[in-house]
């Protein structure tokens, strides 16, 4: 490959940082979403991760989890374990792996380290006699710390800070390729069970609000894709199954953007577990901020120290009109 395809090669994988179409597909042929008046940075930021969350369409906000670094930190403070995590799964712009641990703290709450990584690839260079002159990777990076703790009147809230890269590296003569773009962010998110015994839970979320995102120089910076959410969640079976050994969370949430608002997504997830070792998940995203829309499925699985999640989209890709990979979620109690 020529210096000039290597910069057309670092041009295209910088679109396909910054552009948010980059998840497993789209439904029905779905356009890209239309990113409204100003174009957003780091919009891998917006791909989903963890099999739960998937599984459950994303609705995650109101929810308790060992995954909620990724989705609500607030969700992280009914933790009681100290647990490590990886998750695996590949969207459009390349595969995504994501580790976290957990710490809780008793009298104060969660804390949590976390770390995601999207390879979107690494490509040769050649020169104009065909002889290899070295190659590029292009990567996403995203490094959280959370916390999240229980107040009273039956209030859980949480943060995230965040720090977001994309790098495009080089080996050989491809120095005026490699860059860095950066930013911080954090995340902010309430969970409310207000009525004491029954049910209902109610939330709340900032994502990723903060710095502008900086590629070459501030003049080439967007803002973040920052989102509002808002959810509710409900357990439907606690008025048949008395012993607990049987639950089933509803949850319904919307997503908007709160800068250029009126395109809102919807998410619904169901949530069947019996006696905490066997859960059956299924989803459903729609709307014009969502790359993934339609429906998805998710299995898990508790074995002693031990968890195992699956989860899958029931669409086709977009690119290669095949079925959607599995996403996994692996988790210990140590």
């Amino acid at each position: 490959m020529t210096t000039t395809d290597g910069i057309r090669l670092f041009a295209g994988a910088l679109l396909m940082a910054v552009l948010p179409g980059l998840s497993p597909g789209h439904a029905r042929g779905q356009e890209l979403p239309d990113s409204g008046d100003a174009q957003e940075g780091a919009p891998f930021l917006l791909l989903p991760v963890g099999a739960q969350g998937i599984g459950l369409g994303r609705a995650m906000t109101a929810l308790h989890s060992g995954e909620a670094a990724f989705w609500n930190p607030a969700g992280l403070a009914e933790q009681t374990e100290r647990r490590a995590m990886v998750y695996s799964g590949d969207q459009l712009a390349g595969p995504v792996v994501a580790v976290n641990v957990l710490f809780p703290w008793a009298r104060l709450g969660t804390f949590g380290l976390s770390y995601y990584l999207l390879d979107i690839g690494t490509q040769e260079l050649r020169d104009p006699a065909n002889n290899p002159a070295g190659s590029i990777t292009v990567r996403n990076h995203l490094g959280i710390a959370s916390f999240g703790a229980s107040l009273p009147a039956g209030i859980s809230a949480g943060i995230n800070m965040k720090l977001v890269q994309f790098r495009v590296g080089c080996r050989g003569q491809c120095e005026n390729l490699a860059t860095t773009g950066s930013a911080y962010a954090v995340d902010v998110g309430v969970q409310a069970e207000p009525f004491g015994g029954l049910p209902l839970r109610f939330g709340w979320m900032l994502a990723h609000a903060g710095t502008e995102f900086r590629i070459l120089n501030q003049e080439q910076s967007d803002p973040l894709p920052t989102r509002i959410r808002f959810a509710v969640a409900y357990e439907v079976l606690h008025r048949f199954v008395e012993d607990g050994m049987m639950d089933l969370w509803l949850a319904v949430e919307t997503e908007e953007r709160p800068r250029d608002p009126g395109s809102p997504s919807v998410h619904v997830g169901l949530n069947f577990s019996a006696a905490g070792v066997v859960h059956v998940r299924a989803g459903y995203v729609e709307g014009p901020l969502d790359q993934t829309n339609g429906a998805t499925v998710g299995l898990g699985f508790r074995f002693d120290r031990f968890d195992l999640n699956l989860a899958k989209y029931l669409t086709r890709s977009m690119v290669t009109q095949e079925s959607q990979p599995i996403h996994v979620s692996l988790g210990v109690s140590f």
